[in-house]
């Protein structure tokens, strides 16, 4: 296991300096790498809590910060990370919904053509609460408007991203896989207890599942999530269980490869949407045409970088966070070299030191934002 002491990002904005896919751009692609939808959130953090809140106290939090999330946390984490993103959502017509826009559209360079604002519908809202290496979250928000974006007609792109509902089939997933997406998904979990597979319908569709541990031997009955990653390919070509701590293991039906990458060692500081950072991650690295294990510790080690910082969709790491992790870790005394191998790949894509211009990224602070001086 890498060990590693870096916080790294500055509160900046700019664009992504690699492109992942650059070698295998031609005139006829489609115009987006990624493509999906959902519901936008504005979340509000909290954290450096001692201990979770108790009824009738008051609990005072160290920190705290403000960042779109939901849906959001995905687009960012693949707009940080090179992809061209494009994103369909409904928000919210107040300063929040504000607020979410012009921190995914200007801010990260995410394409919201498809997105809208909805004339008197507010913006959802959670509150996470982190301590002791958890999180605990309260929402509110209002059903969507029935016309909420999730078009029957998607954009064309490389892949799309999708999260699962049991028993219900999302049309516009089987519309982008017609059209040559790389359809990857995950799920949440089942609140019914059925967890049965064949209510995951528009798996059929789909490339690539990515369920936690639990997830994936609740659906497979199996008690063992490598054996339930080799179940699942029975149902998909590419499966991705992520285990927590011990990092995540992948199986390719097509190509027989499996592959196990342990996590990273970090300090976290807040876990918010570090499973999205992950699919991120694997997401680019499979899009890039890299080897399995490559993009297994890709994602393991984006989402790691993330939870090092406030929020979920601004904590993402970029690519300057990604090379200065790299440079790091082969400073430090003592690394594994067996683990800096695993890594290894990372030489050939991180901008040099020399040469590699800040990309200070926007991070989440307190409060969604300061008047401007006169």
């Amino acid at each position: 296991m890498i060990a590693s002491t870096a916080s790294l990002g500055e509160d900046h904005r700019n664009r992504p300096q690699v492109d992942p896919l650059a070698a295998l751009r031609t005139p006829d692609d489609p115009p987006w790498d990624v493509y999906l939808t959902g519901t936008v959130f504005l979340d509000i953090i909290f954290t450096g809590l001692d201990s979770a809140p108790v009824r009738g106290t008051e609990s005072w939090a160290r920190g705290m910060g403000s960042s779109p999330g939901g849906v959001a946390n995905m687009a960012t984490a693949l707009a940080r990370l090179g992809l061209r993103t494009s994103l369909a959502a409904a928000f919210g017509d107040d300063h929040y919904g504000d607020y979410c826009w012009d921190a995914l559209q200007t801010g990260e360079g995410i394409d919201l053509a498809p997105s809208r604002t909805v004339p008197g519908w507010h913006s959802p809202v959670t509150v996470s609460m982190a301590y002791e290496g958890e999180r605990t979250m309260v929402s509110h928000g209002h059903e969507p408007p029935p016309e909420e974006p999730a078009p029957d007609c998607p954009p064309r792109a490389r892949a799309a991203i999708a999260s699962l509902t049991p028993g219900t089939r999302a049309p516009w997933i089987a519309q982008a896989a017609s059209k040559g997406a790389r359809v990857f998904a995950d799920v949440g979990w089942d609140d019914t207890g059925a967890w049965d597979l064949a209510s995951l319908a528009d798996l059929a569709h789909c490339e690539a599942f990515l369920p936690n541990a639990q997830e994936a031997m609740r659906y497979t009955g199996t008690d063992c999530p490598r054996a339930a990653a080799h179940a699942l390919t029975e149902h998909v070509p590419l499966a991705v269980v992520t285990l927590g701590a011990e990092g995540a293991y992948a199986v390719d039906r097509r190509t027989g490869e499996t592959a196990s990458v342990p996590a990273i060692a970090v300090q976290a500081l807040d876990p918010t949407g570090a499973g999205d950072v992950f699919v991120a991650g694997f997401v680019t690295g499979t899009l890039a045409g890299w080897p399995l294990a490559d993009r297994l510790a890709f994602a393991g080690l984006t989402a790691a970088l993330s939870v090092q910082e406030f929020g979920g969709s601004l904590s993402a790491p970029g690519w300057c966070e990604i090379g200065a992790w790299w440079r790091e870790v082969q400073s430090l005394d003592r690394q594994d070299p067996a683990a800096l191998r695993r890594y290894a790949f990372l030489a050939g894509l991180v901008p040099e030191e020399e040469t590699a211009q800040p990309w200070p990224l926007r991070r989440a602070v307190p409060t969604i934002g300061f008047r401007r001086s006169a």
